[in-house]
């Protein structure tokens, strides 16, 4: 779910005094997203949507929740921006969230 790994290397990369400002940035992004996919997606947007989701997914190492975003993106691309689980995508970036919070502390080398 959570790419720990690719966390820390992360944190090494913009210093543990700013990473949770990068973190905190992250988060407000993606759930500026999220929010508009729970409530009004845009089937002409959606592709673009599931790319910026899945880079800012990567950058922080969840990875589950980028490679539902990939095969949205990929979907999407194809025209079939309908038929794109967007609840599923949703509910894997909260369970990603939940548990990126919950373990954060103990798994970032600080």
């Amino acid at each position: 779910m959570i790419d720990w790994s690719r966390v820390n290397e992360l944190c090494d990369e913009v210093g543990s005094e700013d990473f949770d400002e990068v973190v905190e940035l992250f988060l407000e992004e993606v759930e500026e997203v999220i929010a508009r996919l729970r409530t009004a997606p845009d089937p002409l947007q959606l592709e673009q949507d599931l790319h910026f989701l899945k880079g800012s997914a990567l950058s922080l190492g969840f990875t589950t929740f980028s490679n539902l975003c990939q095969d949205g993106e990929r979907v999407s691309a194809d025209g079939q921006a309908d038929s794109v689980n967007l609840a599923e995508i949703v509910a894997e970036f909260e369970r990603s969230k939940a548990a990126f919070i919950a373990e954060l502390p103990e798994r970032v080398a600080a």
